[in-house]
């Protein structure tokens, strides 16, 4: 019985006999295939004249240049080319028409982006018509393709690097559905089946074609035309890969970093179902923070990076230490060494990374159970074979039965608890929404769990709300609320400065960005009138008609003062009262006391406290009459 007859637990990694999928890379070399036809310089948007209209071409640039920044930030291993098609001149190594690989000096075609490339290719748009020039690569009368031209160019700049440790991706930029609609007949077809077939032979070498479709104020962009059948596209997925009608231009560079960040697992891990049952896993991290990069030493003459070294020198003999370094521990006045494999097999808590222990009702399982983000697992058949089939029916039987799982994670650092929970695949009319796999929720332990204290007021201790304030605190509520709100919507502002500064520095840019603050308030949409109503009504059922804030603080402040130095004199009273103040001075004691009894007298009689211990002690006499 096949156990997973949809494939939905078919990872990208797996590998099939007859089909070569894309693998988990640690690194991935991209080709931006840009068309340069004259449509591309058309207006993006149906705007009013004395409007500033920006290209489709535009748009193309700004949102390769975000993604080049984001790369460099992120992913600097990563290497990309940018190609254009439908030009006037030709720049390739094959020589074909219509085709041109942009490039900066000192940078191979396909490298790592930098900031001469950045900055160079973010104003093209200025010299374009006049260095390289756009035409109508496909017209009647010619046997030019030049659609079939980029793909093999592009083809040839991904040739170095192996699919098996390298991801390697062709995006198509453009606004044209049907780049063969100016031609017709027996030429229109062998041009369509030759340029379909070099997409199919690159994607058997194990490249992935995909393309970012933009459509014209006029006219959606229609994938059935031609482009369905070059990324290989069939039924319900023509349409659920076109973006929705009312999709906005400046949602591409979104498109464009979704497209680009591909899933990488953070670690594998093997699964002890039973003590003969062990299967092999593949964990995500869902949320993890974003912290600036580390700092890197440089050689202050080669400006090379340093690499930090550390010697072990013997101190009776100075002599350099060649033999493993050893460890101790001191235990009942003896000292107990350890090698530090046998220190490592001692912190081993289990032999595998993951363990079941049993199974447990859902509803076992509360909110404040939940620590921190879960990790998402997914089963990997690379190294034990069969790992997806028992995954896949311990994933069926606790979505059935509702049912989670409860697991040891041996990590020697922190071994804890874990609870692994089933997520089913939820899929909508735009593509699949949730996929399907495990939450690996990470336990407390008793010891973590903390109990608040319980503090009962009786009806009368408890203030209450009247109807009036409670009617003027919805609407104010109505008045404020956040619509659509997602923590998505908002970027970390320390970052956002820190990397736009470092960006500044990179491009050689004299002013620094101003980054705005996404998280101060809308201090715009709190003036509007119809919230400031609000608050005003709100503030007034609460303090009164005549409440004035600034004068309830600074009561409040002495109020405060008050009460603290009341508490400061009681204290000393206190203090000092347990002294016989008249018979210390009699007997000349006075000079044996503290300074700190002296002012505890001053400051319960509320004299001065300032000055030496014979002002103190002066000061006291006179009070006393002495």
């Amino acid at each position: 019985m096949d156990l997973d007859p949809e494939g939905i637990f078919r990872d990208d990694s797996d590998e099939d006999d007859d089909n070569l999928h894309e693998r988990e890379a640690n690194k991935e070399m991209v080709v931006y295939l840009i068309d340069a036809s004259p449509k591309m310089f058309t207006p993006a948007t149906a705007s009013q004249e004395d409007e500033k209209q920006e290209t489709h071409f535009r748009t193309i640039v700004n949102c390769i240049t975000q993604s080049l920044k984001t790369q460099i930030i992120g992913s600097s291993r990563d290497e990309v080319a940018i190609c254009f098609f439908n030009t006037k001149e030709k720049k390739n190594l094959q020589e074909l028409a219509g085709v041109y690989v942009y490039n900066v000096t000192e940078r191979e075609p396909l490298d790592r982006p930098d900031a001469r490339l950045i900055k160079e290719f973010s104003c093209i748009e200025d010299s374009f018509m006049s260095n390289i020039g756009s035409r109508y690569g496909i017209t009647s009368g010619s046997r030019e393709n030049t659609l079939y031209n980029a793909l093999w160019v592009a083809q040839a700049l991904l040739r170095k690097g192996s699919v098996k440790t390298v991801s390697k991706r062709i995006l198509i930029f453009t606004n044209e559905d049907d780049p063969f609609g100016g031609i017709t007949g027996a030429v229109k077809t062998d041009m369509i089946r030759t340029t379909i077939q070099r997409a199919k032979d690159a994607q058997d070498l194990g490249l992935s074609i995909e393309l970012l479709p933009l459509s014209r104020p006029d006219e959606d962009f229609n994938m059935s035309l031609f482009y369905a059948d070059l990324i290989g596209l069939e039924g319900d997925e023509i349409v659920q890969y076109v973006p929705s009608a009312g999709e906005k231009l400046e949602d591409m560079t979104n498109q464009l970093r979704k497209r680009m960040m591909k899933k990488r697992k953070v670690k594998t891990l093997s699964f002890a179902i039973t003590d003969d049952v062990c299967i092999e896993v593949n964990t995500y991290a869902l949320i993890r923070p974003t912290v600036p990069g580390t700092v890197t030493w440089l050689d202050s003459i080669s400006n090379l990076p340093l690499k930090a070294e550390r010697s072990f020198i013997c101190n009776d003999t100075g002599a350099l230490l060649q033999d493993p370094q050893k460890r101790f521990q001191l235990y009942n006045d003896k000292v107990v060494k350890f090698s530090v494999r046998e220190l490592s097999d001692v912190k081993r808590v289990s032999s595998h990374h993951l363990r079941l222990l049993g199974f447990k009702p859902l509803d076992c399982l509360k909110d404040y159970h939940n620590l921190r983000p879960s990790t998402f697992i997914y089963p990997s058949d690379e190294q034990i074979f069969g790992s997806t089939r028992v995954f896949v029916a311990l994933h069926s039987s606790m979505l059935r039965l509702r049912r989670f799982a409860l697991a040891f994670y041996g990590n020697p650092t922190r071994p804890q608890l874990v609870a692994i929970v089933a997520q089913e695949e939820a899929t909508s009319s735009g593509g699949q929404d949730e996929p399907p796999g495990m939450h690996m929720i990470y336990l407390p332990y008793s010891d973590d769990v903390r109990y608040p204290e319980e503090v009962h007021l009786t009806s009368g201790d408890a203030p209450r709300a009247t109807e009036e304030q409670i009617k003027k605190a919805s609407n104010l509520l109505r008045r404020i609320d956040l619509k659509n709100f997602s923590v998505l919507q908002f970027a970390n502002p320390g970052l956002q400065k820190h990397y736009g500064i470092l960006e500044a520095l990179a491009l050689g840019e004299d002013e620094m960005p101003d980054i705005k603050d996404e998280t101060l308030p809308d201090e715009e949409g709190l003036a509007r009138p119809g919230v400031v109503k609000a608050i005003e009504e709100f503030k007034a059922s609460v303090f009164g008609e005549n409440y004035d804030q600034e004068e309830a603080e600074a009561a409040a402040a002495k109020a405060g003062t008050s009460k603290k130095r009341k508490a400061v004199t009681d204290a000393a009273s206190q203090k000092s009262a347990s002294y016989d103040w008249a018979d210390l001075a009699d007997n000349g004691k006075l000079k044996d006391m503290t300074v700190m009894d002296l002012k505890s007298y001053l400051t319960a009689h509320g004299l001065p406290v300032s000055g030496k211990k014979d002002a103190l002690i002066s000061r006291i006499l006179t009070h006393l009459g002495k």
